[in-house]
């Protein structure tokens, strides 16, 4: 989802969120003739809304998973989805039991985030995650698709363009705007779209699957030993080498390294290389850039060099 307003810098832990039921306001149950096909769904959380889904010790989400059937699957904390910072929410299973699973996650987070007293029948945003392959099956021919799941459901329904600037990025948000239950109606609507196309079918995997380098940062010197390179004078020496070192100011290295690391560790996530970069004072020889080591394969590399040169170059002369 991440719907709009929830804080997002909460930290989503098993410990630090309330255990409470949903409300009773729910959106109509979902028609009983559906055909027993077993699918998924993915969307997007906010840390503070991953924290409410899975509850003190786990207990909300195992509790969601008992009454819907579904299981409930929720990316790391700090995995997010490329280009956002909220993590990824799949729901899978039969496709009543999914969108009764939906309904819960929605419905505690709708009363949590949403409800002021006296209010009624909020409106607000879920982002589903959909193969940019299976978006023409919800557009439709001219869009004559979308325009009836608009009508029949009456809320907003916006799909994203592919975003290629994240490598390994295959995924479309697929935006639902509306109450409770013009939204339920909307992903009902779209999940049975979704359960015809065999492409989805097969693209069940993990909440998160998109490169990642590795979990974690590491900002420590990059040590002794090593041949430091220009970033554009590698040449054959950087066909045999899984390591390459780039030079970048000094006052520019925050902007590689981002609020509390955020920068560096999706550049890190999105090209699946490893970032390390060298303490404070450790400059390149005769300069006073600070050395940045990438280590990866040569994609992951060339991925995540043009990456650090998109945060740099706009403050830079060169």
């Amino acid at each position: 989802m991440s719907m709009e307003g929830a804080d997002s810098g909460f930290a989503a832990s098993a410990d630090g969120s309330q255990n409470q039921s949903p409300s009773p306001r729910k959106s109509p149950p979902s028609p009983p003739d559906h055909e027993e096909k077993t699918t998924h769904i993915k969307f997007l959380l906010s840390n503070a809304e991953a924290g409410s889904v899975i509850g003190k010790g786990g207990s909300t989400i195992n509790d969601f998973q008992t009454q819907s059937g579904a299981r409930i699957q929720l990316s790391r904390n700090f995995e997010f989805f490329p280009g956002t910072s909220d993590r990824i929410v799949m729901v899978s299973g039969l496709i009543d039991d999914v969108l009764k699973a939906v309904d819960l996650i929605l419905s505690k987070l709708l009363d949590e985030f949403y409800v002021e007293e006296g209010g009624e029948d909020p409106r607000f945003k879920v982002r589903l995650v959909v193969p940019n392959g299976c978006c023409g099956g919800i557009i439709g021919k001219g869009g004559s698709i979308i325009k009836s799941l608009i009508e029949d459901s009456h809320a907003g329904i916006k799909i994203s363009p592919l975003d290629n600037s994240y490598p390994g990025l295959y995924d479309r948000l697929v935006t639902v705007n509306g109450t409770l239950r013009e939204q339920m109606r909307a992903i009902e609507l779209i999940l049975l779209k979704l359960a015809e196309d065999l492409h989805y079918v097969q693209s069940v995997s993990a909440p998160f699957p998109y490169p990642v380098g590795y979990n974690g940062m590491n900002y420590a010197s990059n040590g002794v030993g090593g041949k430091f390179q220009n970033a554009r004078s590698q040449n054959k020496q950087e066909e045999r080498s899984n390591s390459v070192t780039i030079g970048v100011a000094d006052e520019h290295i925050g902007l590689v390294v981002g609020r509390g690391g955020r920068n560096i560790f999706e550049i890190s996530q999105l090209s699946g290389a490893r970032i390390k970069i060298s303490e404070r004072g450790d400059f390149m020889s005769g300069t006073s850039d600070r050395k940045v080591t990438i280590t990866g394969s040569q994609r992951a590399i060339r991925a995540a060099e043009a990456m650090i040169s998109q945060k740099v170059s706009p403050v830079s002369e060169r």
